[in-house]
């Protein structure tokens, strides 16, 4: 049994050791994404409640790794019969299971690269991942200084790409409190 907030690993995350790569802004991305939210729909019909393209290949103009990351919102991500077949029958693969931590499901495929997140309708984390990627989008100073954080970090060699994915977790815990902020104000 995993503890809160620990992830269940099917597949345990590959040592990485090295530098992180990123991209140069591309416009293909959208291409990818599309490709994969058809796929997705295609695979779950009305069952995937919503598809959103996330992370920083959403983001036009920024600097990214080239993996496309994806959220989906299905009705109970716990439920996983509703969905999991379906999916691993399109060809992604269930890395890991966080039932802790808003019942999330991470699946991956490669070329290209995608990371899907699934989230039951009503999570909080798919409003903040939404309004992060939004910031992003309609605010170039934060933009920026997300880049500047990322390209930073990226020049650093790291274990796990996770790791260098939570030492950015400052940063964007302050552009989503400005982003919520605006929320509220609006």
């Amino acid at each position: 049994m995993t503890e809160i907030g620990e992830p269940d690993f099917l597949i345990p995350p590959a040592r990485h050791d090295r530098t992180v790569y990123l991209a140069e802004s591309d416009p293909t991305w959208a291409e990818w994404y599309a490709r994969e939210e058809d796929r997705i729909r295609t695979a779950l019909g009305p069952r995937a409640l919503a598809v959103e393209h996330v992370g920083s290949t959403s983001v036009p103009g920024l600097a990214a790794k080239p993996v496309i990351d994806i959220v989906l919102v299905v009705t109970d991500s716990s439920d996983e019969v509703e969905y999991v077949p379906d999916l691993e029958g399109a060809g992604y693969v269930l890395q890991f299971r966080e039932p802790g931590w808003h019942e999330h499901r991470f699946f991956f495929d490669h070329e290209p690269d995608v990371q899907v997140h699934v989230f039951s309708a009503g999570s909080q984390e798919i409003t903040r991942m939404l309004a992060f990627r939004d910031r992003l989008r309609t605010h170039s100073e934060d933009r920026d200084l997300y880049e500047g954080t990322k390209r930073e970090l990226a020049a650093k060699r790291w274990t796990y790409v996770q790791d260098y994915a939570e030492a950015k977790s400052s940063v964007v815990e302050a552009i989503l409190a400005r982003a919520q902020t605006d929320q509220a104000r609006h």
